[in-house]
């Protein structure tokens, strides 16, 4: 394997990784709404906040994982970055804002004792983890179809281009998906009602995600696969037709490791089938930037390999130590009385 070939495996590693930990992240924000509901409004908030804390541990250390990808990708494939941006600038962008909006919304949600105020903040969370999810389901799906990508290697295409129905596809199926690993992680995390609720809501979004995320991995396969690629399409639709049947069994933690898989598989379809380019052009095929004419100077790539060997297995230690630590499961009987800053009218 050459240096460019490691690295293009290395950063399909840290967004699987990325997809991962960070897809039940975006679910649980996503489902927050629903889990919390309840007609006791103190009963409700204290719902939503031990559903919030089932991440709030493990959230922004979850998010390391796209600023190393992102940092290995303008290192290793400075052209591939320069190139990504050129084209995906804005959508790339409202990532980001929501991202933003998300971190400040779940730091700042507890700061003040008023309704108003959190609700306000449980929008930005909502927002903040359906953007980025279905957005990078468009991004991903676009990197692999190909976009136009003129002989300066900068795209051509424009914003609605991009919103193409392949491309479309792909941002539902990773809502669905991170929505259903969302659900498990929070049955898996929590007892009592919210866990009960928690359980039926991913026996009920079971059955979308396996019609959505199976249609659009067989797109996938049929335009863009190899032939070994088949048995990710077959990981993948097993592990989600497996969720059907343990989530209505209330067998969660089982469930995980399936809608787990299922993510691992998809991603790592998207990322066999772009293999060896990084990103097609529409306009010539001689236009588009491949793992070796996109990558960095054999010295940057030797480098980088060597700080990787050090500091890669730290910072996975550090970050399973973190989800051991706090691997017990959380009741919103547990969750104390509002203490912040309350606000006088």
């Amino acid at each position: 394997m050459s240096l460019p070939e490691f690295w293009f495996v290395a950063i399909a590693f840290l967004f699987t990784g990325y997809f991962v930990l960070e897809g039940f992240d975006f679910g649980v924000g996503m489902l927050m709404p629903v889990l919390g509901r309840h007609p006791d409004p103190a009963t409700g908030e204290k719902r939503r906040r031990a559903v919030l804390n089932t991440i709030g541990p493990v959230w922004d250390g979850n998010e390391v994982w796209l600023i190393t990808a992102g940092g290995a990708l303008f290192a290793a494939f400075p052209e591939w970055y320069a190139t990504l941006f050129s084209g995906f600038y804005l959508p790339l962008l409202l990532i980001l804002v929501a991202l933003i909006l998300r971190i400040c919304a779940i730091e700042w949600r507890g700061k003040i004792d008023d309704p108003v105020w959190r609700r306000r903040c449980d929008i930005g969370i909502g927002i903040g983890s359906w953007v980025p999810a279905v957005l990078w389901g468009v991004a991903f799906a676009n990197i692999v179809r190909g976009v136009a990508i003129d002989e300066n290697k900068k795209v051509t295409a424009g914003f609605f281009d991009l919103l193409n129905p392949y491309a479309l596809l792909g941002g539902v199926t990773m809502a669905l998906v991170f929505a259903l690993h969302g659900a498990v992680f929070v049955a898996l995390k929590t007892t009592g009602d919210v866990h009960v609720d928690a359980a039926k809501l991913a026996a009920r979004l079971s059955v979308p995600a396996v019609v959505v995320g199976g249609a659009f991995a067989l797109w996938t396969q049929l335009a863009y696969g190899k032939t070994w690629t088949w048995l990710l399409v077959g990981a993948a639709a097993v592990a989600l037709l497996t969720v059907v049947a343990l989530t209505a069994r209330a067998r969660e933690g089982w469930a995980f490791l399936c809608t787990t898989i299922a993510v691992i598989a998809v991603v790592v379809l998207l990322f066999a089938s772009l293999f060896p380019n990084v990103m097609p052009s529409t306009t010539d095929v001689a236009f588009g930037l491949t793992i070796e004419n996109a990558s960095s100077s054999p010295y940057t790539l030797k480098v980088m390999s060597w700080a990787a060997a050090f500091a890669a297995p730290v910072v996975i230690g550090y970050q399973a130590w973190t989800y051991w630590v706090f691997r017990q499961r959380i009741s919103s009987a547990q969750i104390p009385d509002s203490i912040g800053l309350t606000v006088k009218s």
